[in-house]
């Protein structure tokens, strides 16, 4: 498995499979999801975009001015758009504005898998957009797993 972050330059061969981490991570307060799930993938061959950035700081100003913000987002809008595959975990306790706005944006792609456990401010608003565009949905990040393996190819 490949994994890329933010800046690093999205390149995925055509022979290898993609998926794009969207989730949870309110400037860095929700829990690391992406890192348990990256472990139990360890044995995928596929390309893992993950947007959880290790030099993030969160005293960045959130503007189309500050270079890295900028850089952040770019990187993220074109990661969902290479990503074959876009998993998005909704964590409990967590508010998630900008996986909400990504939803949306590929609500209607067919490359959406939602995992949104109870306790999730925004779940009602989930589950209605989900049944309502056909959006897959898991129970939880073991079943996230199940469909990233899926698309090995």
């Amino acid at each position: 498995m490949k994994v890329l972050f933010p800046p690093e330059v999205i390149i995925i061969r055509d022979e290898e499979k993609s998926v794009f981490l969207a989730g949870s991570i309110d400037l860095g307060k929700a829990q690391e999801w992406q890192n348990e799930l990256l472990e139990s993938l360890k044995d995928w061959k596929g390309v893992v975009l993950n947007p959880r950035r290790p030099d993030w700081d969160s005293g960045w100003s959130q503007s189309i001015d500050h270079p890295q913000f900028y850089e952040q987002v770019n990187w993220e809008l074109e990661g969902l758009e290479k990503a074959d595959l876009i998993v998005y975990y909704f964590a409990p306790g967590s508010q998630a504005p900008v996986t909400l706005l990504e939803l949306g944006l590929y609500a209607k792609s067919g490359k959406a898998v939602v995992c949104c456990p109870p306790g999730y401010w925004r779940k009602g608003n989930i589950d209605i957009v989900c049944q309502r565009y056909g959006i897959r949905q898991v129970e939880n990040l073991e079943k996230l797993k199940e469909e990233i393996e899926k698309i090995s190819g």
